[in-house]
Protein backbone atom coordinates (compact mmCIF):
# COMPACT_ATOMS: atom_id res chain seq x y z
CA UNK A 1 0.00 0.00 0.00
CA UNK A 2 2.85 2.24 0.94
CA UNK A 3 4.64 1.62 -2.31
CA UNK A 4 1.00 2.34 -4.61
CA UNK A 5 1.59 5.12 -7.62
CA UNK A 6 -0.83 8.11 -7.37
CA UNK A 7 -1.91 10.13 -10.51
CA UNK A 8 -0.62 12.94 -10.16
CA UNK A 9 -3.36 14.98 -10.48
CA UNK A 10 -4.51 13.34 -7.57
CA UNK A 11 -1.73 14.70 -5.53
CA UNK A 12 -3.22 18.32 -6.68
CA UNK A 13 -6.57 17.69 -5.10
CA UNK A 14 -6.15 15.66 -2.46
CA UNK A 15 -4.20 17.01 -0.17
CA UNK A 16 -4.84 18.50 3.51
CA UNK A 17 -3.22 20.47 6.85
CA UNK A 18 -2.31 18.51 10.03
CA UNK A 19 -4.57 20.80 12.79
CA UNK A 20 -3.73 18.68 15.79
CA UNK A 21 -1.68 15.77 16.92
CA UNK A 22 -2.73 13.72 20.02
CA UNK A 23 -0.35 10.79 20.52
CA UNK A 24 -1.55 8.23 17.65
CA UNK A 25 -4.54 10.62 16.85
CA UNK A 26 -3.91 13.42 14.30
CA UNK A 27 -6.63 15.81 12.74
CA UNK A 28 -6.67 16.94 9.31
CA UNK A 29 -7.82 19.63 7.47
CA UNK A 30 -8.53 19.39 3.80
CA UNK A 31 -7.97 21.94 1.56
CA UNK A 32 -11.32 23.48 0.07
CA UNK A 33 -12.91 21.56 -2.89
CA UNK A 34 -10.46 18.90 -1.98
CA UNK A 35 -12.41 15.20 -2.16
CA UNK A 36 -13.19 14.23 1.56
CA UNK A 37 -11.71 10.65 2.02
CA UNK A 38 -14.49 7.94 3.35
CA UNK A 39 -13.86 5.84 6.69
CA UNK A 40 -11.06 4.12 6.65
CA UNK A 41 -9.48 5.82 3.48
CA UNK A 42 -6.02 6.73 3.96
CA UNK A 43 -4.00 9.48 4.12
CA UNK A 44 0.05 9.99 3.76
CA UNK A 45 2.06 12.85 5.29
CA UNK A 46 6.22 13.01 6.20
CA UNK A 47 7.62 13.75 9.73
CA UNK A 48 10.39 16.22 10.00
CA UNK A 49 12.92 13.70 9.47
CA UNK A 50 11.71 12.33 6.09
CA UNK A 51 10.10 9.69 7.88
CA UNK A 52 6.34 8.35 6.07
CA UNK A 53 3.47 9.12 7.68
CA UNK A 54 0.32 6.32 7.50
CA UNK A 55 -3.01 7.77 8.82
CA UNK A 56 -6.62 5.81 8.80
CA UNK A 57 -9.37 8.25 8.67
CA UNK A 58 -11.56 7.40 11.67
CA UNK A 59 -14.24 10.25 12.08
CA UNK A 60 -15.48 13.12 10.05
CA UNK A 61 -15.51 16.02 12.39
CA UNK A 62 -17.01 18.52 9.94
CA UNK A 63 -17.23 19.91 6.24
CA UNK A 64 -13.76 19.57 5.48
CA UNK A 65 -12.32 18.02 8.76
CA UNK A 66 -11.35 14.54 9.74
CA UNK A 67 -10.10 12.84 12.67
CA UNK A 68 -7.43 10.27 11.68
CA UNK A 69 -5.81 7.02 13.67
CA UNK A 70 -2.28 6.79 12.93
CA UNK A 71 -1.27 3.14 11.91
CA UNK A 72 2.50 4.48 12.26
CA UNK A 73 4.33 6.43 15.29
CA UNK A 74 3.67 9.66 15.03
CA UNK A 75 7.07 10.56 16.80
CA UNK A 76 8.46 14.48 14.94
CA UNK A 77 5.10 14.90 12.70
CA UNK A 78 4.83 18.61 12.55
CA UNK A 79 1.92 20.71 13.51
CA UNK A 80 0.93 22.30 9.92
CA UNK A 81 2.44 19.91 8.01
CA UNK A 82 0.98 18.89 4.52
CA UNK A 83 -0.62 15.61 3.78
CA UNK A 84 -1.74 13.72 0.75
CA UNK A 85 -5.35 11.49 0.15
CA UNK A 86 -4.16 8.27 -1.38
CA UNK A 87 -7.91 8.14 -2.45
CA UNK A 88 -7.72 4.48 -1.09
CA UNK A 89 -8.40 2.27 1.97
CA UNK A 90 -5.32 -0.20 3.49
CA UNK A 91 -4.14 -2.34 0.63
CA UNK A 92 -1.48 -4.84 0.11
CA UNK A 93 0.37 -6.86 -1.99
CA UNK A 94 -0.81 -10.47 -3.15
CA UNK A 95 0.93 -13.54 -4.80
CA UNK A 96 2.67 -16.39 -4.05
CA UNK A 97 5.78 -13.89 -3.54
CA UNK A 98 4.30 -13.66 0.31
CA UNK A 99 5.19 -17.46 1.34
CA UNK A 100 7.98 -17.68 3.39
CA UNK A 101 8.14 -13.63 4.39
CA UNK A 102 7.38 -11.81 7.47
CA UNK A 103 4.86 -8.66 6.74
CA UNK A 104 3.88 -5.85 8.24
CA UNK A 105 -0.39 -4.17 8.15
CA UNK A 106 0.97 -2.91 4.58
CA UNK A 107 1.89 -5.99 3.29
CA UNK A 108 5.53 -4.31 3.32
CA UNK A 109 8.71 -6.74 4.10
CA UNK A 110 10.02 -6.40 7.64
CA UNK A 111 12.25 -9.61 7.11
CA UNK A 112 15.51 -8.08 5.44
CA UNK A 113 15.10 -9.90 2.86
CA UNK A 114 14.53 -7.78 -0.15
CA UNK A 115 11.44 -6.22 -2.04
CA UNK A 116 8.96 -8.23 -2.92
CA UNK A 117 7.78 -8.70 -6.31
CA UNK A 118 4.32 -8.41 -6.91
CA UNK A 119 1.95 -5.61 -8.68
CA UNK A 120 -1.46 -7.06 -7.26
CA UNK A 121 -3.20 -5.39 -4.91
CA UNK A 122 -6.03 -5.94 -2.50
CA UNK A 123 -7.87 -3.61 0.21
CA UNK A 124 -7.62 -5.35 3.47
CA UNK A 125 -11.22 -4.45 4.37
CA UNK A 126 -13.90 -5.98 2.42
CA UNK A 127 -17.76 -6.19 3.04
CA UNK A 128 -19.16 -9.81 3.11
CA UNK A 129 -21.05 -11.30 0.34
CA UNK A 130 -23.32 -14.18 0.41
CA UNK A 131 -22.43 -15.87 -2.39
CA UNK A 132 -18.88 -15.55 -1.64
CA UNK A 133 -19.52 -18.01 1.23
CA UNK A 134 -20.44 -22.01 1.28
CA UNK A 135 -22.85 -21.46 3.39
CA UNK A 136 -24.15 -25.34 3.37
CA UNK A 137 -19.95 -26.38 4.60
CA UNK A 138 -20.46 -23.56 7.16
CA UNK A 139 -23.83 -24.58 8.86
CA UNK A 140 -22.70 -28.88 9.20
CA UNK A 141 -24.57 -29.85 5.85
CA UNK A 142 -21.43 -31.42 3.68
CA UNK A 143 -19.22 -30.64 7.05
CA UNK A 144 -15.27 -31.96 5.78
CA UNK A 145 -13.59 -33.08 8.93
CA UNK A 146 -9.41 -32.15 8.15
CA UNK A 147 -7.53 -35.17 9.57
CA UNK A 148 -4.42 -33.45 11.62
CA UNK A 149 -2.56 -36.56 12.47
CA UNK A 150 -2.66 -35.20 16.03
CA UNK A 151 -4.75 -37.85 17.97
CA UNK A 152 -6.22 -35.73 20.65
CA UNK A 153 -7.38 -33.32 18.49
CA UNK A 154 -8.45 -35.97 15.55
CA UNK A 155 -10.97 -37.78 18.63
CA UNK A 156 -11.98 -35.13 20.53
CA UNK A 157 -11.76 -31.86 18.28
CA UNK A 158 -12.15 -32.80 15.18
CA UNK A 159 -10.98 -29.78 12.99
CA UNK A 160 -13.64 -29.36 9.95
CA UNK A 161 -12.96 -27.08 7.10
CA UNK A 162 -14.00 -23.59 7.98
CA UNK A 163 -14.47 -24.09 11.65
CA UNK A 164 -12.56 -21.59 14.47
CA UNK A 165 -11.03 -23.45 17.02
CA UNK A 166 -9.27 -21.33 20.14
CA UNK A 167 -6.22 -22.52 22.20
CA UNK A 168 -5.48 -21.40 25.77
CA UNK A 169 -2.32 -21.65 26.96
CA UNK A 170 0.44 -19.89 28.92
CA UNK A 171 4.00 -19.56 28.25
CA UNK A 172 5.69 -23.22 28.36
CA UNK A 173 2.38 -24.91 28.04
CA UNK A 174 3.23 -25.86 24.04
CA UNK A 175 0.83 -23.86 22.51
CA UNK A 176 3.90 -23.18 19.52
CA UNK A 177 4.84 -26.89 19.38
CA UNK A 178 1.12 -27.93 18.53
CA UNK A 179 0.93 -24.93 16.06
CA UNK A 180 4.25 -26.04 14.39
CA UNK A 181 2.95 -29.84 14.32
CA UNK A 182 -0.36 -28.48 12.94
CA UNK A 183 0.93 -26.54 10.19
CA UNK A 184 3.68 -29.60 9.28
CA UNK A 185 0.65 -31.82 8.86
CA UNK A 186 -1.59 -29.63 6.89
CA UNK A 187 0.81 -28.77 4.50
CA UNK A 188 2.12 -32.38 4.24
CA UNK A 189 -1.10 -34.28 4.30
CA UNK A 190 -3.57 -31.48 2.14
CA UNK A 191 -1.18 -29.40 0.37
CA UNK A 192 -2.55 -26.79 2.12
CA UNK A 193 -1.40 -23.49 2.89
CA UNK A 194 -0.48 -21.60 6.36
CA UNK A 195 -1.01 -17.88 7.67
CA UNK A 196 0.02 -16.27 10.89
CA UNK A 197 -0.53 -13.50 12.33
CA UNK A 198 1.06 -12.09 14.98
CA UNK A 199 -0.69 -9.63 16.76
CA UNK A 200 0.87 -7.33 19.60
CA UNK A 201 3.67 -10.24 19.48
CA UNK A 202 6.88 -9.41 21.25
CA UNK A 203 9.75 -9.15 18.42
CA UNK A 204 11.76 -12.39 20.39
CA UNK A 205 8.37 -14.67 19.22
CA UNK A 206 8.15 -13.77 15.75
CA UNK A 207 11.96 -13.93 15.49
CA UNK A 208 11.67 -17.45 16.94
CA UNK A 209 8.47 -18.95 15.36
CA UNK A 210 10.56 -17.60 11.84
CA UNK A 211 13.18 -19.93 12.67
CA UNK A 212 11.43 -22.71 14.22
CA UNK A 213 9.73 -22.61 10.53
CA UNK A 214 12.97 -22.56 8.63
CA UNK A 215 14.55 -25.51 10.59
CA UNK A 216 11.35 -27.53 9.73
CA UNK A 217 11.51 -27.05 6.44
CA UNK A 218 7.67 -25.35 6.71
CA UNK A 219 8.88 -21.86 6.03
CA UNK A 220 7.74 -21.93 2.49
CA UNK A 221 4.20 -22.86 2.69
CA UNK A 222 4.00 -19.94 5.54
CA UNK A 223 2.51 -16.15 4.34
CA UNK A 224 3.48 -14.16 8.34
CA UNK A 225 1.92 -11.19 9.04
CA UNK A 226 2.81 -9.43 12.30
CA UNK A 227 1.53 -5.83 14.13
CA UNK A 228 3.89 -6.03 17.15
CA UNK A 229 3.95 -5.08 20.03
CA UNK A 230 5.93 -1.90 19.76
CA UNK A 231 3.53 -0.69 16.94
CA UNK A 232 0.52 1.84 17.37
CA UNK A 233 -2.59 0.15 18.42
CA UNK A 234 -3.82 1.09 14.83
CA UNK A 235 -1.61 -1.61 13.53
CA UNK A 236 -1.96 -3.95 16.02
CA UNK A 237 -5.62 -4.02 15.34
CA UNK A 238 -5.69 -3.80 11.36
CA UNK A 239 -3.09 -6.48 11.14
CA UNK A 240 -5.93 -8.97 11.71
CA UNK A 241 -7.60 -8.18 8.37
CA UNK A 242 -3.99 -8.04 6.55
CA UNK A 243 -3.74 -11.56 7.60
CA UNK A 244 -7.48 -12.89 6.71
CA UNK A 245 -7.01 -10.86 3.44
CA UNK A 246 -3.91 -12.83 2.49
CA UNK A 247 -5.68 -16.29 3.77
CA UNK A 248 -8.96 -15.56 1.48
CA UNK A 249 -7.02 -15.13 -1.63
CA UNK A 250 -5.47 -18.44 -1.22
CA UNK A 251 -9.50 -20.00 -0.31
CA UNK A 252 -10.23 -18.46 -3.67
CA UNK A 253 -7.29 -20.49 -5.56
CA UNK A 254 -9.16 -24.05 -3.98
CA UNK A 255 -6.87 -24.22 -1.15
CA UNK A 256 -7.30 -25.30 2.53
CA UNK A 257 -5.93 -22.81 4.48
CA UNK A 258 -4.88 -23.05 7.99
CA UNK A 259 -5.09 -19.42 9.58
CA UNK A 260 -3.47 -18.82 13.12
CA UNK A 261 -4.13 -15.58 15.23
CA UNK A 262 -2.15 -15.56 18.47
CA UNK A 263 -3.25 -13.10 19.77
CA UNK A 264 -6.77 -12.59 19.52
CA UNK A 265 -7.14 -10.70 22.96
CA UNK A 266 -4.44 -8.11 21.64
CA UNK A 267 -6.86 -7.46 18.97
CA UNK A 268 -9.24 -6.49 20.87
CA UNK A 269 -7.37 -4.70 23.23
CA UNK A 270 -5.55 -2.66 20.38
CA UNK A 271 -9.82 -1.51 19.32
CA UNK A 272 -10.02 -0.40 23.05
CA UNK A 273 -7.14 1.88 22.76
CA UNK A 274 -8.11 3.35 19.50
CA UNK A 275 -11.99 3.76 21.25
CA UNK A 276 -10.21 5.54 24.31
CA UNK A 277 -8.18 7.64 22.08
CA UNK A 278 -11.44 9.08 20.07
CA UNK A 279 -12.57 9.96 23.32
CA UNK A 280 -15.74 7.45 22.99
CA UNK A 281 -17.67 6.42 25.86
CA UNK A 282 -17.05 2.87 27.48
CA UNK A 283 -19.52 0.31 27.71
CA UNK A 284 -20.12 -1.11 31.26
CA UNK A 285 -17.83 -3.55 30.88
CA UNK A 286 -14.77 -0.76 30.84
CA UNK A 287 -14.30 -2.38 26.79
CA UNK A 288 -15.30 -0.25 23.94
CA UNK A 289 -18.91 -0.34 22.93
CA UNK A 290 -18.30 -1.51 19.48
CA UNK A 291 -16.11 -4.82 20.77
CA UNK A 292 -18.78 -7.16 19.98
CA UNK A 293 -19.33 -6.00 16.12
CA UNK A 294 -15.25 -5.60 15.41
CA UNK A 295 -15.23 -9.26 17.16
CA UNK A 296 -17.88 -10.65 15.14
CA UNK A 297 -16.95 -8.77 11.86
CA UNK A 298 -13.31 -10.58 11.95
CA UNK A 299 -14.66 -14.27 13.03
CA UNK A 300 -17.19 -13.95 10.03
CA UNK A 301 -14.58 -13.29 7.39
CA UNK A 302 -13.16 -17.09 8.72
CA UNK A 303 -15.16 -19.27 6.37
CA UNK A 304 -15.14 -21.79 3.82
CA UNK A 305 -15.26 -20.22 -0.01
CA UNK A 306 -18.22 -21.10 -2.55
CA UNK A 307 -16.12 -23.31 -5.42
CA UNK A 308 -12.88 -22.76 -3.31
CA UNK A 309 -11.05 -23.92 -0.26
CA UNK A 310 -11.61 -23.12 3.17
CA UNK A 311 -10.24 -21.09 6.11
CA UNK A 312 -9.71 -23.25 8.80
CA UNK A 313 -8.52 -20.55 12.26
CA UNK A 314 -6.59 -21.68 15.17
CA UNK A 315 -6.68 -18.47 17.66
CA UNK A 316 -4.60 -18.40 21.06
CA UNK A 317 -6.61 -16.17 23.43
CA UNK A 318 -5.55 -15.30 26.80
CA UNK A 319 -7.61 -14.56 29.84
CA UNK A 320 -7.34 -11.78 31.81
CA UNK A 321 -6.52 -13.04 35.56
CA UNK A 322 -7.98 -16.60 34.38
CA UNK A 323 -11.25 -14.91 34.38
CA UNK A 324 -13.01 -17.03 31.63
CA UNK A 325 -16.16 -14.77 32.47
CA UNK A 326 -14.44 -11.37 31.12
CA UNK A 327 -16.55 -9.48 28.05
CA UNK A 328 -13.87 -10.18 25.77
CA UNK A 329 -13.00 -13.16 26.31
CA UNK A 330 -17.05 -14.07 25.71
CA UNK A 331 -17.72 -12.17 22.88
CA UNK A 332 -13.95 -14.10 21.00
CA UNK A 333 -15.43 -17.53 22.47
CA UNK A 334 -19.33 -16.70 21.16
CA UNK A 335 -17.81 -17.30 17.94
CA UNK A 336 -15.57 -20.23 18.07
CA UNK A 337 -16.46 -23.76 17.04
CA UNK A 338 -14.03 -25.59 19.65
CA UNK A 339 -12.16 -24.59 22.45
CA UNK A 340 -9.14 -26.12 24.04
CA UNK A 341 -8.00 -25.46 27.20
CA UNK A 342 -3.87 -26.44 27.89
CA UNK A 343 -2.97 -27.63 30.94
CA UNK A 344 0.48 -25.86 33.04
CA UNK A 345 0.20 -29.06 34.95
CA UNK A 346 -0.01 -31.49 32.45
CA UNK A 347 2.72 -29.95 30.58
CA UNK A 348 5.06 -30.37 33.70
CA UNK A 349 4.20 -33.80 34.17
CA UNK A 350 5.22 -34.25 30.64
CA UNK A 351 2.00 -34.79 28.91
CA UNK A 352 2.25 -33.71 25.56
CA UNK A 353 -0.22 -32.05 23.93
CA UNK A 354 -1.35 -30.56 27.23
CA UNK A 355 -4.92 -30.29 26.48
CA UNK A 356 -6.97 -30.75 29.63
CA UNK A 357 -9.98 -32.80 28.06
CA UNK A 358 -12.68 -31.10 30.77
CA UNK A 359 -11.96 -27.95 30.56
CA UNK A 360 -12.59 -27.98 26.47
CA UNK A 361 -15.10 -28.60 24.54
CA UNK A 362 -16.47 -28.74 20.50
CA UNK A 363 -19.41 -28.14 18.46
CA UNK A 364 -17.66 -30.51 15.68
CA UNK A 365 -17.74 -33.34 18.16
CA UNK A 366 -21.72 -34.68 17.07
CA UNK A 367 -22.93 -37.71 15.12
CA UNK A 368 -24.14 -35.35 12.50
CA UNK A 369 -20.22 -34.56 11.87
CA UNK A 370 -18.18 -37.55 13.01
CA UNK A 371 -20.50 -40.07 12.44
CA UNK A 372 -22.05 -42.47 15.24
CA UNK A 373 -19.17 -44.25 16.35
CA UNK A 374 -16.41 -41.69 16.82
CA UNK A 375 -18.75 -39.25 18.60
CA UNK A 376 -19.86 -42.90 20.83
CA UNK A 377 -15.80 -43.45 21.46
CA UNK A 378 -15.14 -40.07 22.20
CA UNK A 379 -18.18 -39.59 24.51
CA UNK A 380 -16.54 -42.97 26.46
CA UNK A 381 -13.10 -41.46 26.43
CA UNK A 382 -14.40 -38.32 28.46
CA UNK A 383 -16.42 -40.18 30.53
CA UNK A 384 -13.39 -42.35 31.82
CA UNK A 385 -11.06 -39.71 32.10
CA UNK A 386 -13.77 -37.90 34.33
CA UNK A 387 -13.64 -41.12 36.62
CA UNK A 388 -9.84 -41.17 36.23
CA UNK A 389 -10.08 -37.47 37.73
CA UNK A 390 -12.58 -37.71 40.28
CA UNK A 391 -10.29 -40.75 41.68
CA UNK A 392 -6.87 -39.47 41.40
CA UNK A 393 -7.10 -37.65 44.42
CA UNK A 394 -8.64 -40.67 46.71
CA UNK A 395 -5.43 -43.37 44.71
CA UNK A 396 -3.29 -41.61 46.06
CA UNK A 397 -4.21 -41.17 49.99
CA UNK A 398 -5.41 -44.42 50.44
CA UNK A 399 -3.94 -46.72 47.33
CA UNK A 400 -5.41 -48.28 44.50
CA UNK A 401 -5.90 -51.27 46.20
CA UNK A 402 -8.76 -49.80 48.26
CA UNK A 403 -10.92 -49.21 45.27
CA UNK A 404 -13.49 -51.60 44.67
CA UNK A 405 -12.93 -53.71 41.07
CA UNK A 406 -15.44 -51.76 38.76
CA UNK A 407 -13.96 -48.33 39.89
CA UNK A 408 -10.08 -49.97 39.35
CA UNK A 409 -10.94 -51.01 35.85
CA UNK A 410 -12.07 -47.23 35.10
CA UNK A 411 -9.51 -45.52 36.80
CA UNK A 412 -6.62 -47.41 34.90
CA UNK A 413 -8.50 -47.27 31.41
CA UNK A 414 -8.82 -43.16 32.09
CA UNK A 415 -5.02 -43.14 33.04
CA UNK A 416 -4.26 -45.39 29.43
CA UNK A 417 -6.47 -42.60 27.99
CA UNK A 418 -4.48 -40.00 29.19
CA UNK A 419 -1.29 -41.21 28.33
CA UNK A 420 -2.33 -42.52 24.89
CA UNK A 421 -3.24 -38.97 23.74
CA UNK A 422 0.14 -37.89 23.99
CA UNK A 423 2.22 -37.79 20.92
CA UNK A 424 5.58 -37.49 19.32
CA UNK A 425 5.87 -34.56 17.06
CA UNK A 426 7.34 -34.28 14.22
CA UNK A 427 8.80 -30.67 14.60
CA UNK A 428 9.40 -31.93 18.80
CA UNK A 429 11.84 -34.78 17.92
CA UNK A 430 15.24 -32.24 18.75
CA UNK A 431 13.16 -32.25 22.35
CA UNK A 432 11.45 -36.04 22.99
CA UNK A 433 14.52 -37.92 20.54
CA UNK A 434 11.67 -39.54 19.57
CA UNK A 435 10.11 -40.00 15.11
CA UNK A 436 7.04 -38.34 15.06
CA UNK A 437 4.15 -39.66 13.89
CA UNK A 438 0.78 -38.88 11.89
CA UNK A 439 -1.34 -41.06 13.24
CA UNK A 440 -4.54 -41.62 11.12
CA UNK A 441 -8.32 -40.75 12.36
CA UNK A 442 -9.22 -44.48 11.44
CA UNK A 443 -6.46 -45.80 13.49
CA UNK A 444 -7.12 -43.53 16.23
CA UNK A 445 -10.82 -44.48 16.88
CA UNK A 446 -10.19 -47.72 16.74
CA UNK A 447 -7.27 -47.99 19.26
CA UNK A 448 -9.42 -45.48 21.63
CA UNK A 449 -12.27 -48.31 21.16
CA UNK A 450 -10.00 -50.71 22.24
CA UNK A 451 -9.08 -48.93 25.17
CA UNK A 452 -12.43 -48.09 26.02
CA UNK A 453 -13.94 -51.73 25.90
CA UNK A 454 -10.96 -53.30 27.72
CA UNK A 455 -9.03 -54.74 24.74
CA UNK A 456 -5.58 -53.66 26.30
CA UNK A 457 -6.52 -53.83 30.06
CA UNK A 458 -3.94 -56.32 30.98
CA UNK A 459 -1.16 -53.95 29.69
CA UNK A 460 0.57 -50.83 32.01
CA UNK A 461 -0.55 -47.25 31.35
CA UNK A 462 3.33 -46.56 30.78
CA UNK A 463 3.20 -49.09 27.92
CA UNK A 464 0.92 -46.26 26.17
CA UNK A 465 2.89 -43.12 26.89
CA UNK A 466 4.06 -41.15 23.41
CA UNK A 467 3.82 -43.59 21.10
CA UNK A 468 1.51 -43.40 17.98
CA UNK A 469 -0.60 -46.70 17.00
CA UNK A 470 -1.20 -48.52 19.87
CA UNK A 471 0.33 -52.55 20.08
CA UNK A 472 -1.62 -54.92 17.50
Amino acid sequence: MADEPVAEESRKVSLGTVIGVRGPVVDIRLDEGTTVPPLYGVLTGQTIDKRKIVLQVAEHLGKMDVRCIALTSTLNLQLNSRVMNTMNSVRIRMGDCLFGRIINVFGDPIDNQGPLNSNEYRPIRRPPKDEFFDTKSQFGEKAQVMETGIKYIDLLFPLVKGSKTGILGGAGCGKSVVILELINNIVKKHSGACVFVGIGERIREGNDLFHELHENNLLGKVKLVFGQMNEPPGARYECVNTGITIAEELAEKSKDVLLFMDNVFRFVQGGQEISTLLGRVPGESGYQPTMASEVNSVEERIRSIQGGGSITSFQAVYVPADDMTDPAVVSIFSCLDAVMALSRDLAQRGFYPAIEALRSSSANLGERIVGSRHYSVAQKMIAYVAKYNSLKRIVQVVGLEELNKDDQIEYKRGEKILNYLTQPFTVGEAFTGRKGEFVSLEDSVMDAENICNGHYDKMKSQDFYFIGRAPR
